[in-house]
């Protein structure tokens, strides 16, 4: 376990969430205007359905919620990590 003064382990905490908030607000980015904008492009089906539309109808939603669920166990680690974690 690493030691840290209180000051300096909640910059690293706070740089390593502004990190993982932002690549994650990027691929949500790809998913809702990277689909869209190369619709045409993407041309191969899934369970029978263009995947435009599956990507517009399903895909991103999933995509969604597993972006929520990997947020969620990431930032539980790192207060885990730097001793700011609520007991459960």
């Amino acid at each position: 376990m690493a030691s840290f003064t209180p000051v300096d382990g909640m910059r690293r905490r706070w740089r390593s969430c502004v990190r993982i908030t932002a690549l994650l607000m990027g691929i949500g980015f790809a998913v809702t205007f990277g689909v869209s904008f190369f619709a045409r492009e993407l041309s191969f089906s899934v369970f029978g359905w263009p995947f435009s539309f599956w990507m517009a109808s399903q895909g991103a939603l999933v995509v969604y919620l597993v972006l929520v669920c990997v947020y969620a166990r990431v930032m539980h680690r790192l207060d885990v990590r730097y001793g700011v974690a609520e007991d459960d």
